[in-house]
C-alpha cells in the first residue's frame, strides 16, 4: 500500500512539473512584452551614408531639412501642394505658404522646392534621417562634419563664387556668398567624398540637386529676400555645431512636435527635445508609434516601417558603390525659379 502511495505521489509530480515551467514562461514572456528592447541605433558608417546627400548644403540649409525630415506626412503635402502652384511666385508664393497649418521647417523649404521635391521623393530616406535627428542628434552631427571633412580632403570642398567654407577649430562651416542668394550644391553623394560611399538604399537623385562625377557644381541660385518678412524665412535659421548639433530656430533651440517619428530614447530619460503625442498612421502604413510603444531590437521607429527603410532595407538591399551617371529616378516633381 504504502508503495502504491508513493508511486501515485511520484506520477503527480511529475505531471505538476511542466505545469510550473509553462507558468514561468508565460510570466517571462509578459514581463518581457512589457518592456521590449530599444531600438538599435545607427552606426557611425550608417549615418555619414544617411547624411551625405546633403552634408555639403549650407549650415541654415541643414537646419532646416532636419527638424522637415521629422515631419515626412507633411513633407508629401507641401510637395503635392507646391506641384498645384506652380503659377505661383515670390512674395505672392510665401503669402500663400504662409496660411498652411504645415511646420516652419516645411515651410522654409518651399523657398526650395527642388531640395523639398527631393525629400518628397525619397520618402524611406526623409523618415530615416527624421528618426536619426531625434535620436542620434549629436552622433548625425559628426557624421555631417565627417562628410564635409572627407570632401575637404578630396578636394572638392573648397570656396566658390556661390558659397564660403570656413574652418573654426574643428568645424568646417559652410554658408552662401551672398546673404540673399543661395545656390544648392549639386554633387555625387557616393562619389564627391573621395573613396567611393554605398549607396543608401531606395535613395534615387534628384533632378537639379544632382551632378554626375566627383566633384561639386551649382545650378539655380535661390533668392531669400522676399521671404524675409515671414518667421520662417531663411534668416531664421542657422546650425550651433558646438551644443550637440542643434538646430536653431529665431535665436532658440528649435523644438519637433511631430508625432510621426517617436523619440526611442525618451523612456530611457533621452532627449527632451521631442513632443510625443499619440500615434498615427501615415499613407495606410502602420508602424507609427506612440508613447511607450518601442520597435523591436534591429528595427527602427520611423514613419515608414513597411517601407522598406532604415535597418530593413539595409538587410535586404544589396548596396554596391555607384555613380549613378545620370537620373534613374526621374521625380516628376517641381523646379524653383531663382538666378543662376
Amino acid at each position: 500500500m504504502k508503495c502504491l502511495f508513493q508511486q501515485g505521489m511520484a506520477v503527480f509530480v511529475s505531471w505538476c512539473l511542466p505545469l510550473v515551467g509553462a507558468g514561468d514562461g508565460f510570466a517571462n514572456q509578459a514581463s518581457g512584452s512589457s518592456q521590449p528592447p530599444q531600438a538599435a541605433q545607427q552606426s557611425g558608417e550608417q549615418l555619414q551614408q544617411l547624411v551625405a546627400p546633403i552634408a555639403l548644403y549650407p549650415d541654415a540649409l541643414i537646419a532646416q531639412i532636419l527638424p522637415a525630415a521629422t515631419y515626412p506626412d507633411q513633407v508629401v503635402e507641401a510637395g503635392n501642394w507646391m506641384g498645384q502652384h506652380k503659377d505661383l511666385q515670390g512674395d505672392q508664393l510665401a503669402r500663400e505658404v504662409d496660411k498652411q497649418s504645415w511646420d516652419a521647417s516645411v515651410k522654409a523649404l518651399t523657398q526650395f522646392p527642388a531640395v523639398l521635391g527631393n525629400m518628397r521623393q525619397n520618402l524611406a530616406w526623409t523618415s530615416e534621417l527624421g528618426d536619426a535627428y531625434i535620436n542620434q542628434q549629436q552622433e548625425l552631427t559628426q557624421a555631417v562634419q565627417t562628410m564635409r571633412e572627407r570632401a575637404k580632403q578630396a578636394g572638392n570642398l573648397q570656396p566658390t563664387p556661390q558659397e564660403k567654407v570656413d574652418t573654426k577649430g574643428k568645424t568646417i562651416v559652410i554658408e552662401p556668398a551672398t546673404p540673399e542668394v543661395v545656390y544648392v550644391p549639386q554633387y555625387d553623394p557616393w562619389l564627391v567624398y573621395g573613396d567611393p560611399l554605398a549607396v543608401f538604399p531606395g535613395w534615387y537623385p534628384y533632378p537639379g540637386l544632382f551632378l554626375a562625377g566627383p566633384g561639386i557644381g551649382f545650378g539655380l541660385g535661390f533668392g531669400v529676400g522676399l521671404f524675409g518678412g515671414f518667421g520662417w524665412g531663411w534668416h531664421n535659421w542657422g546650425f550651433d555645431w558646438h551644443r550637440g548639433g542643434r538646430v536653431v530656430y529665431n535665436h532658440n533651440t528649435y523644438i519637433s512636435h511631430s508625432t510621426t517619428i517617436v523619440n526611442r530614447n525618451g523612456f530611457n530619460g533621452g532627449r527632451t527635445n521631442f513632443d510625443r503625442g499619440p500615434g498615427r498612421s501615415f499613407g495606410g502604413q502602420e508602424g507609427v508609434r506612440g508613447p511607450g510603444s518601442h520597435a523591436l531590437t534591429g528595427t527602427h521607429s520611423g514613419a515608414f516601417s513597411g517601407f522598406s527603410h532604415g535597418g530593413m532595407a539595409r538587410g535586404n538591399a544589396s548596396r554596391g558603390q555607384s555613380s549613378f551617371g545620370g537620373f534613374h529616378g526621374g521625380g516628376g516633381g517641381f523646379h524653383g525659379g531663382g538666378h543662376r
